[in-house]
């Protein structure tokens, strides 16, 4: 009779596993789908012209990896579900990081560009002459941002468009500089050259300023970061030497109110630590 029963639940439960699978294969491949057109959309913004299909398998691939080895190595449910939630951040952490290079490389390019656009004009070419020689002399991304501003303008575009639509893709404040001297010389009709070498000075005085900030506050910041992840390391010590050291913690409400009461406060005093230690320029 036990094992009927047993039969009949086991049944059941294929069945309607069965009965739900393509329901949730279904989903599956619709996020899947929505998250392809998101990467992609990133990919194009860097010029990626890899299949956006890649980094969307790794939203599969990596939570299952993670939380395998969090299962085998550390044999816990809560660090299973922090792998988990890694695997499922890395990619998006991989396009950011991707992002931030490429905008860190077209920041360090822009004065040399400004320089080559400066020393087109002073030789008789018009500014987006001058773009499509910089087009074609500095290496990518610059480049390649240029040449879509010369695409955009060869299609229809006002170059002043193209411009600021360059200055919103990129994000960039030095860029926004140079892209709004640029319109208010060619509303007002200033000489180009001379706003380009005054923006060139502007530039270098205002990275050498930032860099002086950055040294001076670096040791603020360091103690800032070891105070804030001291606490995490602890705790991933403790459970790693006894795994029951919080129990009497977790077993009684008013442990369990102070736990809760120190992971707000330290996340409090890491978002306090970094405002502090954030000076804009």
């Amino acid at each position: 009779m036990i094992i009927l029963l047993f039969i009949l639940i086991l049944s059941s439960i294929i069945l309607i596993s069965l009965s739900l699978l393509p329901v949730i294969m279904q989903k599956i491949q619709f996020w899947q789908q929505k998250q392809e057109v998101v990467v992609a959309k990133e990919m194009d913004k860097m010029f990626y012209d890899k299949n956006p299909k890649n980094i969307v398998m790794l939203y599969f691939i990596l939570p299952l990896i993670l939380g395998a080895a969090a299962q085998i190595f550390l044999k816990s449910v809560i660090f299973v579900i922090f792998g988990v939630l890694i695997g499922l951040a890395i990619p998006n952490f991989i396009l950011k990081i991707r992002y931030k290079r490429r905008i860190q490389k077209f920041s360090e390019q822009l004065v040399d560009a400004i320089n080559m656009l400066s020393s087109c004009l002073k030789g008789g070419l018009s500014l987006l002459q001058g773009l499509e020689v910089l087009v074609e002399e500095m290496p990518a991304p610059i480049s390649q941002e240029m040449g879509l501003v010369i695409k955009e303008n060869k299609m229809g575009i006002p170059l002043e468009e193209s411009l600021i639509r360059l200055n919103k893709r990129m994000n960039i404040e030095e860029l926004g500089l140079v892209v709004n001297a640029l319109l208010v010389a060619r509303e007002t009709g200033g000489e180009l050259t001379k706003v380009f070498s005054r923006l060139t000075i502007t530039i270098r005085d205002n990275r050498k300023l930032k860099e002086s900030v950055k040294t001076l506050t670096l040791q603020g910041r360091m103690q800032g970061a070891i105070m804030s992840f001291l606490p995490i390391l602890f705790v991933i010590w403790v459970l790693s030497v006894n795994k029951h050291h919080f129990d009497i913690m977790l077993n009684s409400d008013l442990g369990r109110m102070l736990l809760i009461a120190a992971t707000v406060l330290q996340i409090c005093g890491m978002v306090l630590i970094k405002i502090f230690s954030t000076i804009k320029i």
